[in-house]
């Protein structure tokens, strides 16, 4: 037997060094596609899609009713840009309650999570990744459907009047649209963080969003407390601020709550769910 040695020579990597910035943006991008299924089975893709779609349907019925029936009547039908979260409720909080914890438990449920601390990425920079995927798909259901509606609207000729309007509501929409994400992105991280179980973590974000609601709308409405009670409603929290952002209220039982009150709320919880996965992801042993 003759041994042979190939000397198949050392190629220096002579390609653009991209650091942090460049792993969190292919991590960013690659947890954006996992969430929409791409490159995976077709079951993967059937929730995400769906969700967007039914997201988007109300805002194509409204257009359809503005351009087919008279002015007057279709101005009746259409709702405000705030009044359209209220019809799509049901996607946004599915929406939150499953794209964070596929991308969260998985990676530490398998293992992954090492593999990316083994590159530019620590543990900060790795959340960030995550949570700005997270918010960038709730914010396609958030911004896009009543943008959408915005800018149809305004091609068919019963939108905002002048390019003010035209940016002020725009505006408006996409600030109340990122409120939304933020919040829905906080509250499923805090759940997310907290098991590696995606099922588990799924019903978890959804009890915790449903039953605050409940909860705090039945204190409220059984006891003398102050009407604050509610925005430990997550579900409504976020949204009423919205409708605060359009010069609007949404609910009559909140008119007693400061905006100030509100904003203040929706950076609590930020700022608590932040404090809350870095107490669980600091210490995490993880094996690279």
């Amino acid at each position: 037997m003759t041994a042979e040695i190939f000397d198949r020579g050392y190629r220096q990597y002579g390609g653009e060094r991209s650091g942090v910035p460049g792993a969190v943006k292919t991590l960013v991008k690659y947890s954006i596609r996992r969430s929409l299924g791409l490159g995976r089975s077709a079951r993967f893709k059937i929730i995400p899609v769906a969700i967007i779609l039914f997201s988007f349907v109300p805002a194509i019925v409204f257009v359809g009713l503005a351009a087919l029936l008279p002015d007057e009547i279709g101005d009746n039908f259409l709702p405000s840009y705030a009044e359209y979260y209220g019809f799509i409720t049901t996607t946004l909080y599915l929406f939150a309650a499953f794209i964070a914890p596929d991308l969260l438990c998985t990676d530490r449920r398998t293992g992954m999570l090492g593999v990316y601390l083994a590159s530019p990425l620590d543990r900060r920079s790795y959340l960030g990744a995550k949570a700005i995927s997270v918010a960038i798909m709730l914010g396609i259901v958030t911004i896009g459907p009543p943008l959408f509606l915005m800018i149809a609207l305004v091609l068919e000729g019963s939108g905002p009047e002048g390019v003010d309007g035209f940016f002020k509501v725009g505006g408006q929409i996409i600030l109340g649209g990122l409120v939304l994400a933020i919040v829905y992105t906080a509250v499923s991280f805090a759940v997310s963080a907290a098991t590696d179980r995606v099922g588990t973590a799924i019903a978890a974000t959804l009890g915790l969003l449903v039953g605050s609601s409940v909860l705090a709308n039945v204190v409220v409405n059984t006891t003398d407390v102050t009407n604050n009670v509610l925005m430990l409603d997550l579900l409504q929290l976020p949204t009423e601020l919205a409708f605060r952002i359009h010069g609007e209220i949404g609910n009559e039982e909140w008119l007693s709550i400061s905006t100030t009150n509100l904003w203040l709320a929706c950076i609590g919880i930020a700022i608590a769910s932040a404090l809350w996965v870095w107490s669980r992801y600091g210490p995490l042993l993880v094996r690279r």
